[in-house]
């Protein structure tokens, strides 16, 4: 079984954990944390691309010019798709771009995500991820103290302080252990944990 050293602030390892097989023992599968990542993105997307057609560009129903005689081309609107400035013909509507993934694929991209991330070295565990205050200089500090700059920090959802401090640093997103998905995971170089937000996190997975 493969273990993780739980480090303090300064990089001084306090203990040694198990990691569950069923998680960091989990393939590789980089199909899998796609197809999660393109759900994530899906899920997201808002949606609100719209052209008008011509029956909602402003302008008269009244025909331009008589059918014949005239030399020119019948017409009989101004409100032709055919004509500057009338209706877009087949162009984007409003629509809802999510879908579902059934549970069980999104608990394995994570797996593999932790697993490739485990792998590569790039999982931190602490001990306390407590800051005395809501102040981002802490955070910062804390984050040059671990020599990190991009990182998915994970933390209990009780630790308005750290979540506050983190908020406005850049390529560093503070989230829960019932939230962490495996599009944050590989989108950020270091994975960074609080003990017990570990631990329920992999609660979580098994």
């Amino acid at each position: 079984m493969q273990k993780a050293k739980v480090i303090d602030r300064k990089g001084t390892v306090k203990a040694e954990i198990d990691l569950p097989e069923g998680v960091f023992g989990y393939p590789a599968k980089t199909s899998l944390v796609h197809e999660a990542t393109v759900n994530i993105l899906a899920n997201r997307r808002r949606g609100t691309a719209a052209t008008k057609t011509r029956a909602m560009v402003s302008g008269s129903n009244r025909k331009p010019w008589k059918q014949k005689g005239t030399g020119r081309a019948r017409a009989g609107a101004t409100r032709n798709p055919l004509w500057r400035k009338g209706g877009t013909t087949f162009g984007p509507q409003p629509r809802d771009y999510s879908y579902s993934l059934p549970k069980e694929v999104k608990r394995n991209a994570l797996r593999a995500a932790l697993a490739a991330k485990q792998a590569e070295g790039k999982i931190l565990i602490l001990e306390s991820l407590a800051l005395s205050a809501p102040k981002t200089r802490d955070a910062a500090s804390l984050l040059r103290e671990l020599k990190v700059t991009s990182a998915l920090v994970v933390d209990l959802g009780t630790n308005q302080n750290l979540f506050i401090a983190l908020r406005n640093i850049p390529k560093v997103k503070p989230v829960d252990p019932s939230r962490v998905n495996s599009h944050d995971v590989v989108g950020h170089d270091w994975f960074i944990a609080g003990r017990e937000a570990f631990a329920a996190l992999m609660e979580r997975l098994q």
